[in-house]
């Protein structure tokens, strides 16, 4: 092995170790935020302030960054879907959900675009396992919520206030994994005239201007309470979380096989319930620990039988950072 070729093996491993841990972490780091800044306002923050750098570089680097009207409207409404819809529910869900829990819940997106996109949408279709793998993943999205849906089931719906929020953040954010999937399946199908890093700075930019507004017209400036510990996790997100980790998502995919990319969306729910019980001191039980077995696996099977038919070249894929993990 030439010099040129060990220094290329060690980008490749160094960019990867980003990828895994910081968007694996961003659970936790959501976790600790919200526990001073309400979730629209951080979201809105976090999110303008990646995409303004963002855009920043991409002007001084030369890149294309005027968008067509049609061009505009798209990204905003993958914006409002991915990061509205998406990870406010998720920065909403974790007031009440622990870091890790919430993780796997979000691991379940890869299932919903293969249900959209293969059955809805008549596009990708699953093929052999695939199918085991996306009955399986609600098998254990079951197992996760199981000790809080029990007693739903044999008494109704509890009177715990706390219990209550619980089963409700959990709905939020299923539906805001469902916006996710939503999005992903929009970005992968549209051709835009600039290029997927730029395309991200847009998104970001409009979708976090989005949760402004909607921060705003709910008084969270009045709600927040400025903490270094606050501040510090917003700093994290925005900078590692969004810009770190982007960047070396984007470089992966550009040097290395995107079935070898896809591998993330395995890690990142593990990395997460480790972080949330090392530095949260969150509970891992049997339930959390079976359900993130079966969630897991589920999406090898069907990330492994979607990547078998994959057509679309990896340079139309739009994620939108952290957020189709």
């Amino acid at each position: 092995m030439t010099p040129k070729e060990r220094q290329h093996r060690f980008r490749v491993f160094f960019a990867f170790c980003l990828v895994y841990f910081f968007w694996g972490s961003t659970y936790i780091g959501i976790r600790i935020a919200v526990e001073h800044i309400p979730p629209a306002l951080l979201s809105g923050t976090r999110f303008v302030a990646a995409g303004i750098i963002m855009l920043v570089y991409c002007a001084l680097s030369g890149r294309r960054i005027r968008l067509t009207m049609k061009d505009a409207l798209l990204l905003l409404v993958m914006g409002v879907l991915l990061l509205t819809g998406g990870n406010m529910l998720l920065a909403y869900s974790e007031q009440y959900l622990p870091s890790g829990l919430a993780a796997l819940i979000v691991a379940v997106v890869p299932l919903w675009v293969a249900l959209i996109d293969g059955l809805i949408l008549r596009g990708e279709r699953l093929k052999g396992w695939g199918w085991m793998g996306l009955a399986l993943g609600f098998v254990g999205l079951i197992v996760l919520l199981w000790p809080q849906l029990a007693p739903v089931i044999r008494q109704g719906l509890p009177q715990n206030s706390l219990n209550k929020m619980f089963l409700l953040s959990s709905g939020a954010l299923i539906f805001g994994s469902l916006c996710w999937s939503v999005g992903s399946i929009i970005s992968r199908r549209t051709q835009l005239a600039v290029d997927p890093f730029a395309a991200t700075a847009w998104e970001m930019t409009l979708g976090g201007v989005v949760n402004m507004i909607i921060a705003f017209a709910l008084n969270d400036q009045h709600k927040v309470v400025w903490t270094a510990r606050g501040v510090g996790a917003t700093v994290y997100l925005t900078i590692f979380g969004s810009l770190v980790g982007f960047t070396a998502y984007i470089w992966l995919l550009e040097h290395v096989p995107t079935a070898k990319v896809a591998t993330y969306a395995y890690v990142n729910p593990v990395v997460a319930v480790l972080l949330g019980w090392l530095i949260l001191h969150e509970e891992v039980n049997r339930y959390i620990l079976l359900g993130a077995v079966i969630i897991v696996s589920a999406v090898v099977l069907v990330t492994g039988s979607k990547l078998k038919a994959q057509v679309a070249p990896a340079a139309k894929i739009l994620p939108a950072c952290e957020a189709e993990a």
